[in-house]
């Protein structure tokens, strides 16, 4: 999360995909899974569409059942 605001970047975003699903089936997993919290989305949808990218991890947490730590 950035300190300052709260908010995950996509940066960041995208650093906590590739270190639950791997570096090569992280952007798979985000063109092909579509999420129910996502309104039926790919996370790569959601992001394309403006989503905060906190809101997407969120999705991701609950798909993926991350442990509250990693929230």
């Amino acid at each position: 999360m950035c300190p300052h605001t709260g908010r995950v970047r996509h940066t960041e975003f995208w650093d906590r995909m590739s270190r639950h699903l791997g570096p090569g089936y992280a952007e798979s997993w985000a063109q092909d899974q579509h999420l129910a919290d996502l309104d039926g989305a790919t996370v790569r949808q959601a992001l394309d569409n403006g989503m905060q990218p906190k809101q997407v991890w969120h999705a991701v947490c609950g798909a993926l059942d991350l442990p509250p730590g990693e929230r």
